[in-house]
């Protein structure tokens, strides 16, 4: 009787789903949105209202938009993989709050709220982009950044096949370019040759290393989040057994284990060469020497009128110098290690770690002209040694504040400099 009454509801779908669905068609029978949806794995099985309600004045109705909550819905097992993931903070990672921002658009409040909630999902937050007008937004940044909240970022809102998301070129529209040249990477790289050459079976694509037997948590096997900053040890080590189990499908566990290794040390060196070029440009700021300083110039929209030098470093209203610092930080260094994590060399070397070594010798010669030009108003000016000495001390301090100096370092610094002022 149990399984009678099982049999009969799942014969139900597809009518209760035609019920619902004919007030939808009297407006939407020619739509592609339809036409779509009758050649999906859905069809016969969801109608329209099923996914978007059948209010005309819900958000999800009037702006057509489907939220992931409504497909986990279904999907439940999926869904959670996705929030474990990167992806789970893709929107996170591009918006920061807009409320202070006089010409905000109060419908942006969802990409970090719940409705009704003022909490925000979560504290990962950036500020490039709402710092972009609202069209840029919309086609240069939610296009990708809607993912965390989004299935149809990959799926397609309509066809929902599963052809779509087993090409790796669906990784690509986001996946590329100059600051996470993942796609390119692989592409060009021997695994991607082979890939195209002689099909899924002889290589690996995206999937096949980020979406194991088909789950969507693609953070699965990384080390390190998309700044290059390592996990700490414990959680790294797991996270690269994830790996290495992947890779012993085609190679010995002891040659893959070694080639990541390398990888490993190729990021920290790529880093060490990042944190030397931001200590240069700290240094010139702590000096007031940047041009034009960060005090003259239109604020950050989290930070305020200070230096950024983090993720969320903007691209515009700041000095030459800084221009450089974002081009090796963001782009280069990204093409380095994540060119050596996808195997291919020119990313690695030519397109990575050149252009970090040649930007690095463009910032150490700028910052020697600023630092020429800052010693020649000094002269026109005459200041006396006393001020020069306690700019020193200023320096030494900020220096100590932002931990780029231990207590014992700080102190015996400073007790160099005191003693310069009382001989």
């Amino acid at each position: 009787m149990k399984y009678l009454l099982l049999f009969l509801l799942f014969m139900a779908v597809p009518a209760f789903a035609a019920e619902f669905s004919t007030d939808c068609l009297n407006c939407h029978q020619q739509d592609a949105a339809n036409r779509q949806l009758q050649q999906s794995a859905h069809a016969g099985l969801l109608s329209c209202a099923d996914c978007h309600g059948e209010d005309h004045k819900s958000e999800n109705v009037a702006r057509r938009y489907v939220s992931a909550e409504v497909c986990g819905g279904c999907h439940e097992k999926q869904l959670e993989e996705h929030r474990n993931s990167r992806h789970g903070l893709g929107l996170h990672a591009g918006w920061g709050c807009t409320r202070s921002m006089p010409d905000r658009n109060k419908g942006e409040c969802r990409f970090c709220h719940q409705k009704g909630d003022t909490l925000p999902i979560s504290t990962v937050q950036c500020a490039r982009f709402i710092k972009q007008s609202s069209e840029m937004g919309q086609i240069g940044c939610n296009r990708c950044h809607m993912i965390e909240n989004s299935c149809g970022s990959c799926h397609g809102n309509h066809m929902t096949s599963a052809k779509i998301v087993q090409d790796p070129m669906v990784c690509a529209k986001c996946h590329m370019g100059p600051d996470h040249p993942q796609w390119e990477a692989w592409k060009t790289s021997q695994h991607g040759t082979m890939f195209n050459s002689l099909g899924a079976p002889s290589a690996p694509d995206c999937q096949s290393c980020h979406m194991p037997t088909g789950s969507h948590n693609i953070s699965a096997g990384l080390t390190a989040p998309p700044s290059g900053q390592p996990y700490a040890a414990v959680k790294a080590a797991a996270q690269r057994q994830k790996m290495l189990d992947i890779c012993q499908q085609c190679h010995a566990r002891g040659f893959a284990a070694r080639d990541l290794k390398n990888a490993d040390a190729v990021r920290l060196q790529t880093l060490a060469l990042v944190d030397e070029a931001r200590r240069i440009i700290r240094d010139l700021d702590d000096r007031g020497l940047l041009d034009p300083p960060p005090q003259t110039r239109l604020a950050h929209p989290q930070r305020g009128q200070k230096l950024v030098l983090d993720g969320t470093m903007l691209y515009e209203d700041i000095s030459h110098i800084e221009s450089l610092f974002f081009r090796l930080s963001k782009y280069a260094a990204a093409k380095t290690f994540k060119g050596a994590f996808h195997q291919n060399p020119d990313y690695t070397h030519w397109y990575g770690n050149a252009e970090v070594k040649l930007l690095l010798n463009d910032i150490r010669g700028e910052a020697s002209r600023l630092r020429e030009r800052g010693s020649q108003k000094r002269t026109e000016t005459a200041p006396s040694e006393a001020g020069l000495d306690e700019k020193a001390l200023e320096v030494l301090q900020k220096r100590h504040e932002r931990g780029e100096l231990s207590d014992a370092d700080y102190a015996e610094k400073k007790r160099q400099v005191l003693e310069q002022i009382l001989q």
